[in-house]
C-alpha cells in the first residue's frame, strides 16, 4: 500500500465534524496517560499488536500524539500521529460496528489539525488502505514509489 501526501495548511475545517458527532454523544478528544492501558489494549484487541506498539509510543509524547473517540466509556475509535516516524499520520481505525457515522473523518481531522499546530506544512499518510477516502476529505495524493517505503523489511507475523 502506498503513502499519500496531505497539505495541512489547506484543511478543511475539524469543528463542524466533530460538533456533529458530539451532537450524537460521540466525544474525539486526546486520551489522558491514565487511559493508556485499556486504549493501547482496545487498539491490539479491535486492529493489531502492531497498531497497539504505535498507540503506545503515541502516549510518549506530551501532549500525548493520539486522538480517541468514545460513547461514555465505550471507545469508538483511535488516530495516532508522529508515531512510526515524525510527520506521520496513522494508525487510525473506528470499530466495525461504529463505522459510517463520521468517526474515522473526526479522529483524521483532530490529528492532521495537531499536525498543523505543531508547524508542520504537510504530512504523510503511511500505508494508505482507502486512498479514494483520503483523496476526497483532504485531498491527499498518493507518493509515487512509496510501496512499502519505511515498512520496507518490517518484521511479520507474531
Amino acid at each position: 500500500m502506498p503513502d499519500m501526501l496531505v497539505k495541512l495548511y489547506d484543511l478543511p475545517p475539524a469543528a463542524p465534524v466533530l460538533d456533529k458527532l458530539r451532537q450524537a454523544g460521540i466525544e474525539v478528544r486526546r486520551p489522558l496517560a491514565g487511559e493508556k492501558q485499556r486504549v493501547v489494549e482496545w487498539v491490539r484487541r479491535t486492529f493489531s499488536p502492531g497498531w497497539a506498539s504505535e498507540c503506545d509510543v503515541a502516549f510518549s509524547y506530551q501532549p500525548v500524539a493520539a486522538f480517541i473517540a468514545h460513547r461514555g466509556d465505550e471507545i469508538l475509535g483511535f488516530a495516532c500521529y508522529d508515531v512510526a516516524c515524525r510527520n506521520f499520520f496513522g494508525p487510525t481505525g473506528v470499530a466495525e460496528s461504529a463505522r459510517k457515522q463520521g468517526i474515522g473523518t473526526g479522529l483524521l481531522l483532530a490529528a492532521l489539525h495537531a499536525q498543523r499546530a505543531l508547524g508542520y506544512g504537510y504530512a504523510i499518510i503511511g500505508w494508505v488502505g482507502p486512498a479514494d477516502y483520503y483523496a476526497r476529505v483532504v485531498g491527499a495524493k498518493v507518493i509515487e514509489g512509496s510501496e512499502p517505503g519505511i515498512y520496507r523489511g518490517m518484521l511479520k507475523g507474531g
